[in-house]
This record gives structure tokens, C-alpha cells and sequence, in this order.
């Protein structure tokens, strides 16, 4: 699943919301796919256009999004080797619309099309591969003879992006952040409410000299009360103490005392 760490939330949902359009149109000759890991690193499949000298193959690619993006250009670096002017061996892309002319109102489609348009029209004057620059200005069908050669060798169909990954990737993202809000908002109030926890209405109160020398509440189970009837039940509280019965115990005390004066007197 996305974690997607890298990039603020403002800009994943943009993020997805234009990925999910590439998936569900994508530009002609160029499929999208991301990474489910990481949606600052996206990858394109992007066909050799017909005409030239990179026909029939199939050159993979990625772009780097950097954390203030849109604000800053995203980086782009091809993964399939290309004989290219304005792609270096490493697979660094050079093309204005990634550096001066760089706008945050672009969107990635934009990007894409301009990079395979790089393949129709490619400008050897800000060559970052020399040789290739060089060949392109002074001798075309041997730049183009070592064009195909690489397409051959290196650019052959890679494997499809699954269908639909696009959109599976946006919605667990969405459900992901979804969770992450609702989450961090039970955390605040969980934690405003320890800070402001009030004693509960029904819980017992501590008395002071008890047998709990902190004086901490203790919970006790609570007891419903009961009445005294004829069988003389104990009335039981809510803090389940028995009250005393005062009026009870003094009679046979009394009787008491009576019954061991008259034992007395008759000793006299």
C-alpha cells in the first residue's frame, strides 16, 4: 500500500487525481504506472515514435517528484539505454520544459508528450550525450544507424503496468488517508479528554482515615438498593455499606442488663 511520505497532502490528492486521468487516457504511444510504494516516483512506458530511428521499440522511463512539487520541476531519467542527444548515458533527460521553462501549472501528461516529442525532434545543441549530438549535426544515417542499434538491443516491449493499477493504487490511498484523518482526530480527542477527565458520578468517593491511606477511588461494584421489609433485609447504599441498625440492637442490649439485675437481687 501507498505511504506516499514524501509529498504533502495537498499534493498527493492532486497527484492522484491526474494519475488516475493518465490511466484512464493516456496519451498516444505512452502508458503510466506508479510505484505502489511511492507516488513521487512515476514510470512511463513511452513507444518509439514511427519514422524515426527508435520505431519499434519500447523506452521505459521515470520521473522524480521532489517535495515542493509542483513548484519544482520533476526529474527525468530514462531506465531503457538510448542513443539520444538530449539523453545522457546515465539517462538523465535535458529538455527546457524540466528546467527554465518550467511551470507548476504543468501537469504530467504535458511532461510526457514533450519527452516523447524529445524522440521526433531532438536538439543537438544542448547535446548531454556528445557523440550523439555531434553525429545528429554532421552525419544523420550514421546517428541513425546507431539509434536503431540500441532500439534493437535495449528497447524491446517490457512488460505491460497492470490494468487498473493506477486506480486500485489512488482509492487504497484515499481510503489510507482517510483512516490516517479519522485516526489522528480520536488521538486529539482522546488525549484533550485525559487532560480534562472528570470523576464519574456514580463512582464511589474516598473517605478520609479509611482503609485506603491515599485516599485514591476505589471502584466497587454497585449494588442496587433494597428496603427493609417484615424479614428485616438490610438496606444496602451504593457504595455497598451496610447502615447501621441502631434501633434494633439496643432493645436486646437493654433486655439484657434487666435480666442480670434481677439475677443479682436474688442472690441478695
Amino acid at each position: 500500500m501507498a505511504t506516499n511520505e514524501n509529498l504533502p497532502p495537498n499534493v498527493i490528492k492532486q497527484l492522484a487525481k491526474e494519475l488516475k486521468g493518465l490511466d484512464e487516457s493516456p496519451p498516444e504511444g505512452i502508458k503510466v504506472g506508479v510505484n505502489d510504494d511511492d507516488f513521487s516516483i512515476i514510470y512511463a512506458d513511452i513507444e518509439g515514435p514511427a519514422g524515426t530511428p527508435y520505431e519499434n521499440g519500447v523506452f521505459r522511463m521515470k520521473l522524480l517528484l521532489s517535495h515542493d512539487f509542483p513548484h519544482s520541476p520533476p526529474k527525468g531519467y530514462f531506465l531503457t539505454k538510448i542513443f539520444h542527444p538530449n539523453i545522457a548515458p546515465n539517462g538523465e533527460i535535458c529538455v527546457n520544459t524540466l528546467k527554465k521553462d518550467w511551470n507548476p501549472s504543468l501537469g504530467l501528461r504535458h511532461v510526457l508528450i514533450i519527452v516523447r516529442c524529445l524522440l521526433i525532434e531532438p536538439y543537438p545543441e544542448s547535446a548531454l550525450n556528445e557523440q550523439a549530438g555531434k553525429l545528429l549535426l554532421e552525419n544523420y544515417d550514421e546517428y541513425a544507424r546507431h539509434a536503431r542499434l540500441y532500439t534493437g538491443i535495449h528497447a524491446k516491449p517490457k512488460p505491460k503496468f497492470k490494468s487498473g493499477a493506477i486506480c486500485e493504487s489512488t482509492t487504497a490511498l484515499n481510503v489510507e488517508q482517510h483512516n490516517t484523518s479519522v485516526l489522528n482526530i480520536e488521538q486529539k480527542n482522546a488525549a484533550s479528554g485525559a487532560g480534562l477527565s472528570l470523576p464519574s458520578p456514580l463512582a464511589p468517593s474516598s473517605t478520609k482515615g479509611g482503609n485506603n491511606p491515599d485516599h485514591q477511588p476505589q471502584q466497587q461494584p454497585i449494588v442496587p438498593a433494597t428496603e427493609t421489609g417484615v424479614s428485616g433485609t438490610a438496606v444496602v447504599g451504593i457504595s455497598g455499606t451496610a447502615p447501621k441498625k441502631e434501633g434494633l440492637s439496643k432493645v436486646p442490649a437493654d433486655k439484657k442488663k434487666m435480666d442480670a439485675r434481677k439475677k443479682s437481687l436474688k442472690r441478695l
